[in-house]
C-alpha cells in the first residue's frame, strides 16, 4: 500500500492541532458564585512555574507528581492573597497531558478574579471554552467521542445518563467504532495494493470473504442505529405527555405521580389551557411530564390554542399517556379517542382514572393497531395504581431488545456518522454486484473509513473541533 493512500485512512490533523498548542490556560473549574471553596486550573507547559512564582511555601519543580501542597499565594507586592491547596500533576500523567496545576482557594469571588489575574500577568491566558478537554483530545489522552461524553457526565441528571456517559468516557462505544473501523482498513489496504499492479490484473482482497465482513458489519451498525431512539431519550429525559378529554383527571394524575400540587384542578371543565411541563426521575430514567389541555371542541380561543397545542406535544412525544374518566365514557367513545390519537411511532399508555367509582371494571380489551399493554385502571385522586403506572413508564422505555449494558448511541452526530457509514458499505455491496473496478471499491471503503473516524477524531476538522468544544464549560 502507497504511502499516499496510507495518508488517505489516517489523517494526521490531531498531531498538527496539538503543535499549535503551545501555551498555558487559566480557568475556574467550579461554578462561578460564593462557596466555600474554588478550584482554579491550569495546563500547559508553563503551569508549574507560573505558580511556582507565587506559592513560597515548596519547590513546586522538585515535588513528585499526583501531590498536594498547603502554603498562601502572594502577590507581586508579597501581600498574601489567599491559604491554599496546590494539586500538582506533571507532563504525561495529567488529565490533558500537560504539566496540569489545581489551585484549591476559598470560594470569595474577589480571592478567585485576583488570583485569575495574578496568573495572568504571570504568563497564563484565558481558557477557551472545552479548551482542556480539547487539549486531552488533541494529546492522545481520549478520543472524541470519549471528549463528548465528559460533557454529557457533567449534564446527566439522572442514573440512566450517567451510566450511558461513563460507559462512553471509558471507550465501550470507541472501542466497537475502532474495531470495525480496522477490520475495513485491512481489506482496504489489500484493495489499494491491487491498484498498485493494476496492470497485472491480481486480486489480494477476496471479494465474498469481503461481503460477509462487510454484512457483519452493517449487523453491527444496525444495532448501535437503531439504539439511538433509546440512548437519546435516556440521555435527554422522555418526553411523556398525558392526554384526554376535559375532567379525565389528566391534572389530578400528574398531581400523583409528582407528590405535589403542581397542575390547578377543578370540576370545571377545561381548566388547562396551556401545557404543564414537569421532570420525574423513575428508578433512574427521567421523564419529562406534559400535561395538556382536555381534548374536545373548543368553546373560546384561547381553549382552541391549548387544543392545538395538546396535538403539537403528542406528535413530539416519546409515550402517549391516555386519560379517561372510567366512570363516564363509553368503550365506543374510548376507542374513537384511541383511534384519533395513536401513532405506530408513538407508544400509548392507557389509563382507566377514577376506577374507584365503578363497580364493574371496564373491558381491557380497549387496544387498537399498536398492540399496547392492556388498560391501567387508576384512581388518581385516591393515590391508587400510581406505584404501578410508574413501572409501567419504566418498562416501557427499557422495552424491545435493547438494555442499557450494550453499547448505546447517545450523540446525534454519531448517529449521523453511522448512518452514512452504512449507506456508503451499500454503495460498495452494489458496486461489487455490478462488477466495478478496484479504485471504485476503494474510494467507497475510504469513504466509510471516513464516516467511522469522525466518531473518534480519527478523521476531524478545526471547524468541527470546534463546535463540539465551544459548548463545553470554560473550566472544562
Amino acid at each position: 500500500m502507497s504511502e499516499k493512500n496510507k495518508d488517505n485512512l489516517h489523517t494526521p490533523e490531531k498531531e498538527q492541532a496539538a503543535h499549535r498548542q503551545p501555551s498555558t490556560i487559566v480557568a475556574l473549574a467550579t461554578p462561578p458564585g460564593v462557596g466555600a471553596i474554588a478550584v482554579i486550573r491550569l495546563s500547559g507547559p508553563e503551569a508549574i512555574n507560573i505558580v511556582n512564582a507565587v506559592f513560597p511555601a515548596k519547590d513546586l519543580t522538585q515535588e513528585a507528581s499526583h501531590t498536594i501542597h498547603l502554603g498562601t499565594i502572594r502577590d507581586e507586592r508579597n501581600q498574601v492573597l489567599d491559604e491554599v491547596l496546590v494539586s500538582l500533576f506533571k507532563t504525561p500523567t495529567s488529565y490533558t497531558r500537560e504539566n496540569v496545576i489545581e489551585v484549591s482557594c476559598h470560594g470569595s469571588n474577589y480571592i478567585i478574579q485576583s488570583l485569575i489575574q495574578l496568573f495572568l500577568r504571570k504568563g497564563a491566558r484565558s481558557a477557551n471554552p472545552g479548551e482542556f478537554t480539547m487539549r486531552a483530545f488533541l494529546n492522545g489522552q481520549m478520543d472524541l467521542s470519549q471528549a463528548e461524553a465528559v460533557a454529557d457526565l457533567i449534564a446527566s441528571n439522572s442514573e440512566s445518563s450517567h451510566t450511558l456517559a461513563m460507559s462512553q468516557m471509558r471507550g465501550g462505544f470507541s472501542d466497537e467504532i475502532k474495531n470495525l473501523r480496522t477490520k475495513l482498513i485491512d481489506f482496504a489496504s489489500l484493495i489499494e495494493l491491487e491498484l498498485d499492479f493494476g496492470e497485472e490484473d491480481v486480486e489480494f482482497a477476496n471479494r465474498d470473504d469481503l461481503k460477509q465482513l462487510i454484512f457483519k458489519i452493517q449487523r453491527l451498525l444496525t444495532n448501535l442505529i437503531d439504539s439511538f431512539k433509546l440512548g437519546n431519550v435516556l440521555k435527554n429525559g422522555v418526553n411523556t405527555v398525558i392526554a384526554g378529554r376535559p375532567n379525565a383527571g389528566k391534572s389530578t394524575l400528574l398531581n400523583a405521580l409528582l407528590n405535589e400540587e403542581r397542575a390547578i384542578v377543578s370540576d370545571i371543565a377545561g381548566t388547562t389551557r396551556d401545557t404543564i411541563e414537569e421532570v420525574l426521575n423513575i428508578n433512574g430514567i427521567t421523564f419529562r411530564l406534559i400535561d395538556t389541555a382536555g381534548i374536545r371542541d373548543a368553546q373560546d380561543t384561547i381553549e382552541a390554542v391549548g387544543v392545538e397545542k395538546t396535538f403539537e406535544k403528542i406528535k413530539s412525544s416519546s409515550i402517549l399517556v391516555y386519560v379517561y374518566d372510567a366512570a363516564q365514557m363509553s368503550e365506543a367513545e374510548v376507542k374513537a379517542d384511541i383511534e384519533k390519537l395513536q401513532t405506530d411511532d408513538v407508544p400509548m399508555l392507557l389509563i382507566a382514572n377514577k376506577s374507584d367509582l365503578i363497580s364493574t371494571p371496564q373491558p381491557e380489551n380497549l387496544t387498537t393497531h399498536n398492540s399496547q399493554p392492556s388498560t391501567l385502571h387508576i384512581s388518581a385522586a385516591q393515590k391508587d395504581g400510581i406505584e404501578k403506572l410508574k413501572q409501567s413508564l419504566h418498562s416501557l422505555v427499557l422495552s424491545g431488545n435493547l438494555n442499557l449494558d450494550q453499547t448505546i448511541v447517545t450523540n446525534a452526530r454519531h448517529y449521523d456518522s453511522l448512518r452514512k457509514a452504512d449507506a456508503t458499505l451499500n454503495t460498495v455491496l452494489f458496486g461489487m454486484d455490478s462488477g466495478v473496478t478496484s479504485d471504485f471499491i476503494a474510494m467507497d471503503i475510504r469513504q466509510s473509513l471516513h464516516y467511522l473516524g469522525e466518531i473518534t477524531g480519527e478523521i476531524s476538522t478545526d471547524d468541527l473541533l470546534g463546535n463540539i468544544f465551544g459548548k463545553f464549560c470554560i473550566g472544562k
